[in-house]
C-alpha cells in the first residue's frame, strides 16, 4: 500500500482484529501497570536516601517504552494511524535528560494512557471474551469499541494540536506543490498538442490557400484541389481542437455528470468495464474533473499493462468526499514511484488535497483508490 500522508483520522476497526486487541491486551496492560505504580511508588518512597533518584529514571524511560509499544499495537490491530512518537534529542548526562523527560508533555499524556487503559482494558477483555461467544457482539459492538479505543489512543499518544497542525501544514505545503507541478506539466502538454497538432494544420490550411489563390485564374483544377486539401485540413484541425479542448474539460462532464462521463470512458476502453457512481449531490466540478481523468488514466494503463480481462469503477460520496476505486483483474505489481504513471495521477490527485492509494500484489488484483476531497 502506498499514499500520501493525510491528516490523522481514526477509521472503524476490522472485528477479528478488534476482539484479538481486547483479549490479548489484558495481559500487557497489567504488565504495564503494576511494573508502572511499583516503580512510581518504590522511586518517591526511597527518593530521601537517594535510591529513589535512579529508580525513578527507570521508571521514567520504561512509561515511554510502553506507551511506544502500545502506539505500535494500537496501530497495527485497530488500524489507527499512530505516527512514532517524535523525541527530541537532548544532550547531557543522565539527570538532564531525566529533567528534559519530565516537564515533556507527552510523557505524562503516555502516563495518563497508561493509568487510563488498565480499568478499560478489564472492561475490553469481557467484551473481547463475550464478542468470541455471542455474533451480534462480535458484529456491532466489538468494531465501536475498538474505534473509541483507537480515537482514545489517538488523543493521548498522538501528537498534540500543534504537532497536528504542523503535520496538516506540512501535507497542504507538499499538495499545493505537486498541484503545481502538476499544472505546469498540463500547460506543457496543450502547448505542445497546439504546436505539433492544430497550430501545423492550420498553416497547412494557410499555404493551401495562398497556393489556391494564386492558381485562381491561371489553374482552376489545380486551385479547387488545393482548396479541398486546404478544407479537409480545416476539419482535421477543428477535430484536433474539439479533441485537445475535451482534454482540458470533456462537454459531457458538464453538462450530464460523472455517471455519464465515467460511462462513455468505459465504453471505449478495449477490455469491459463495469461502471457504478453513486455521488448526490453533485460534488464541486474541480473533483468531478480530477475523477474523471485518474479514472480515464488508469483505464488507458490497465489496458497498456496489466493484462487484465476485465475491470470495475466505482465512485460514491463519503461524508465530505468523493472515493474512486478502480479494480482490475490483471497481473499486479503496480506501485507508486516517482516519475511513474500513478505518481502522475497522485500529482492529479494532489492539486485538491486528494490522497491516492495503490493495492497491488502479485498477482493481481488490483485496486487504486482516489480519496477526493469537496473542500479543501
Amino acid at each position: 500500500m502506498a499514499g500520501d500522508r493525510e491528516p490523522l483520522a481514526q477509521t472503524r476497526p476490522r472485528a477479528i482484529r478488534t476482539i484479538a486487541f481486547m483479549v490479548s491486551a489484558f495481559v500487557l496492560r497489567l504488565f504495564e501497570f503494576v511494573l508502572t505504580v511499583c516503580g512510581i511508588t518504590i522511586g518517591v518512597a526511597t527518593t530521601v536516601v537517594w535510591v529513589g533518584i535512579p529508580i525513578l529514571m527507570g521508571t521514567t524511560s520504561m512509561v515511554r517504552g510502553f506507551a511506544d509499544l502500545e502506539r505500535r499495537f494500537v496501530r497495527r490491530m485497530l488500524d489507527t494511524p499512530m505516527p512514532p512518537a517524535e523525541r527530541l534529542p537532548v544532550e547531557g548526562g543522565f539527570v538532564r535528560r531525566w529533567r528534559v523527560q519530565l516537564v515533556d508533555p507527552s510523557t505524562w499524556r503516555d502516563l495518563a494512557y497508561l493509568f487510563v487503559v488498565f480499568p478499560l482494558g478489564i472492561v475490553e477483555f469481557a467484551i473481547g471474551l463475550t464478542s468470541i461467544v455471542l455474533l451480534p457482539m462480535a458484529i456491532w459492538v466489538a468494531p465501536w469499541i475498538g474505534w473509541m479505543h483507537g480515537s482514545l489512543a489517538l488523543a493521548l499518544l498522538g501528537p498534540n494540536r500543534a504537532e497536528r497542525l504542523a503535520v496538516k501544514a506540512q501535507h497542504l505545503q507538499a499538495s499545493r506543490a505537486r498541484g503545481v507541478d502538476a499544472a505546469e506539466a498540463e500547460r506543457r502538454r496543450i502547448e505542445r498538442d497546439l504546436h505539433d497538432g492544430a497550430q501545423q494544420r492550420l498553416v497547412a490550411v494557410a499555404m493551401s490557400l495562398g497556393r489556391a489563390k494564386n492558381k485562381l485564374v491561371k489553374d482552376p483544377d489545380a486551385a479547387r484541389e488545393l482548396i479541398d486539401e486546404a478544407h479537409a485540413d480545416a476539419k482535421l484541425a477543428v477535430s484536433e481542437l474539439r479533441d485537445l479542448a475535451r482534454g482540458i474539460y470533456p462537454a459531457v462532464l458538464a453538462d450530464r455528470g460523472l455517471d455519464a462521463a465515467l460511462s462513455a470512458q468505459a465504453a471505449k476502453s478495449p477490455i469491459p468495464v463495469a461502471v457504478e457512481v453513486d455521488v448526490d449531490p453533485r460534488p464541486p466540478a474541480a473533483v468531478e474533473t480530477t475523477a474523471y481523468f485518474i479514472v480515464g488514466e488508469t483505464l488507458t494503463n490497465i489496458a497498456k499493462h496489466s493484462g487484465a480481462t476485465e475491470a470495475s469503477v466505482k465512485v460514491w460520496r463519503a461524508e465530505e468526499k468523493v472515493v474512486v476505486e478502480i479494480t482490475d483483474n490483471g497481473h499486479g505489481g503496480a506501485e507508486l514511484r516517482p516519475g511513474g504513471g500513478l505518481s502522475g495521477l497522485a500529482d492529479r490527485a494532489a492539486t485538491i488535497d486528494g490522497v491516492i492509494t495503490v493495492v497491488s500484489p502479485v498477482g493481481g488484483p488490483t485496486v487504486i483508490r482516489a480519496d477526493l476531497p469537496c473542500e479543501w
